[in-house]
């Protein structure tokens, strides 16, 4: 299957390669300080994407692969499961082409659905179960998913039930929640949570897991390309806003795998765990959770949800080796008023991306657990990790490490021609590689406007300095222009952390009528603290200048958060609005 302009492709197969080897060291400064071990122009192979499931099924048979609330399964276990769903859904008609929608939380499932779909030959679109019923259809529409797979949870089925008639969806695959969980929860939950579990139209559009997995599971996948395959589109505002899918394929997919595996170490070792309670329907989980743990032959801890108290306690039980987290995850587990009952002494490292990590959060919660923190970066364009600081190694404050084999990290001027900036220099982060996506789904114009000459520009303000580090400033359209003075709100925000009472904030541009733009800061304070707007301008005056200070501060007991953790700036940035308007209307 080749990306042509009927599926909204660029005409040709798309892929950005990494640059060739015998381009000079001058430009690559991280060659010099590369992690010992790992090699930066290592070979990064090209396969179909299932192909992290059948080799792990092979070498790994009777490990455990998920544990999802105490329900373990083994690698050899989920191998024949995803058989027999790539066979189901052959039966309903899904091959080359066909979009697959996954409308499901963390569960056994979500694994076995992902790789079932690819195996098919067609392609998944991920879903977040938490979007309301006019977001499902809108993605529906513009992804062309056909089948969807879901829960019988009422919750979730129901939006995807509704959009039967209403939209191109043909089939609703549904799976059990009792099913998933270990026996004796399995046997209890329809009886205790009856009022939850959806009642399923029995009219041809929805078909029962058991029915879809009633076959021998004997499939051949077919033949495909992987560079030009498609084997995901992963929503994201991407860096020109407007949500679109990026269209991401096997070798993307796979190669970003490969370097997690690369990058981490990980040989397979038994005593490998991580903990999975970011959701798999995001990126980085998905990569750094699942198929990362399948490229070791690890065991992914699931959680379906973040609860606290439950991640500490699978924690404290289960002695996993690596959490995958952002910023505000860590941030809550270091704000516990009871983390002293909980021993966190199994986790060796932490992998953070999503947002930008805080100096002050990332040293309380080494300091807590003695687990060692690694900063990120990615985007769903790149599948998504591009850069990591490393395990061993130098870790340099504020960066986000170096960047990972085979991938060229460049800092460009934002405007064109796009001339290639200094070591040290401020500019825009470009990124080469075998990761990096083939485009934005049915949107050329778009695509355009990100991949040029090879590189994504990511929209992202940064700088390398001379050993190959990278450091983010800011998102180029998060910067605030005060006066003609650039304020970028990352530095605010690092500045506003170090307050003791501080336990969450955000920055981001008002407008002004004097400046233009203004400061302003969204705060949660710590359990208990009574911190004040003028206590607190008085803190940053010595540590920002007159114009990085924000001249608005508004405390929060809550701040707005995306599933993954992320703090929503753009919903604090339409609230202003909107309560600018009302005052202005009264």
């Amino acid at each position: 299957m080749t990306i042509d302009a009927a599926q909204g492709g660029l005409g040709r197969p798309q892929q950005v390669a990494a640059p060739a080897v015998t381009e000079s060291d001058a430009a690559r400064p991280w060659l010099a300080h590369y992690p010992p071990g790992i090699r930066w122009d290592s070979e990064i192979p090209v396969r179909p994407l299932w192909h992290l499931l059948d080799e792990a099924v092979a070498a790994f048979p009777g490990r455990p692969c998920i544990d999802f609330l105490g329900r373990r399964t083994s690698y050899a276990e989920l191998g024949v499961l995803v058989d027999r769903a790539a066979c189901g859904l052959q039966k309903l008609g899904v091959g080359p082409g066909t979009k697959v929608g996954l409308f499901l939380p963390n569960c056994p499932y979500f694994v076995v659905f992902y790789f079932a779909t690819l195996k098919t030959g067609a392609t998944v679109v991920n879903f977040n179960p938490l979007y309301a019923e006019p977001e499902v259809a809108q993605q529906i529409e513009d992804s062309d998913t056909d089948v969807m797979v879901t829960l019988d949870l009422a919750a979730l089925c129901q939006k995807v039930t509704a959009q039967i008639g209403r939209t191109r969806l043909r089939h609703v695959v549904v799976c059990p929640m009792a099913a998933a969980l270990p026996f004796a929860k399995g046997l209890l939950f329809p009886l205790a949570r009856r009022k939850d579990l959806a009642r399923v139209p029995d009219d041809g559009h929805h078909v029962a897991y058991r029915e879809l997995m009633a076959n021998d599971g004997r499939i051949a996948p077919p033949e495909l390309d992987p560079h030009s395959a498609l084997a995901l589109l992963q929503y994201t505002g991407g860096t020109t806003g407007t949500p679109k899918g990026a269209m991401l394929t096997h070798a993307n997919v796979y190669a970003n795998a490969v370097q997690c595996s690369l990058w981490f170490g990980g040989t397979g070792g038994a005593t490998q765990s991580m903990v999975g309670v970011l959701p798999l329907f995001h990126v980085f989980a998905m990569t750094v959770v699942m198929n990362w743990t399948l490229r070791t032959g690890a065991e992914m801890i699931l959680l379906p949800r973040f609860e606290l108290k439950q991640l500490l306690e699978t924690v404290h039980r289960r002695r996993p080796t690596a959490l995958a987290a952002v910023p505000t995850l860590l941030n809550a587990i270091n704000t516990c008023p009871d983390l002293g009952r909980y021993d966190l002494s199994s986790l060796r490292i932490c992998v953070t991306g999503g947002a930008s990590l805080p100096a002050e959060v990332r040293e309380r919660f080494e300091t807590l657990t003695g687990c060692r923190v690694l900063e990120g970066y990615g985007l769903s364009e790149c599948a998504p990790v591009a850069c990591c600081n490393p395990v061993e190694g130098l870790r340099k404050p504020g960066s986000i490490g170096l960047p990972y084999p085979a991938t060229t990290i460049e800092i460009r001027a934002p405007e064109p021609p796009h001339r290639l900036l200094p070591v040290g220099e401020k500019g825009e982060i470009c990124v080469a590689g075998p990761q990096v996506m083939a485009g934005y789904w049915k949107r050329p114009e778009a695509t355009a406007q990100v991949l040029i000459d090879g590189r994504l520009h990511t929209g992202d303000i940064g700088h390398m300095d001379e050993d190959g580090y990278v450091f983010i400033t800011d998102r180029l359209k998060e910067m605030i222009n005060a006066g003609g003075f650039k304020v970028y709100p990352r530095m605010v925000e690092e500045a506003i952390y170090t307050h003791p009472q501080v336990a969450e904030c955000a920055v981001f541009g008002v407008p002004d009528p004097y400046r233009g733009e203004t400061v302003k800061a969204v705060v949660k304070r710590m359990p208990g603290a009574g911190l004040t707007a003028e206590e607190l301008t008085a803190f940053l005056a010595e540590r920002l200048s007159p114009i990085e200070l924000p001249k608005i501060i508004e405390f929060r007991s809550e701040l707005p958060k995306s599933p993954i953790g992320k703090i929503l700036k753009t919903q604090l940035v339409a609230e202003h609005e909107a309560g600018a308007e009302r005052t202005a209307a009264s």
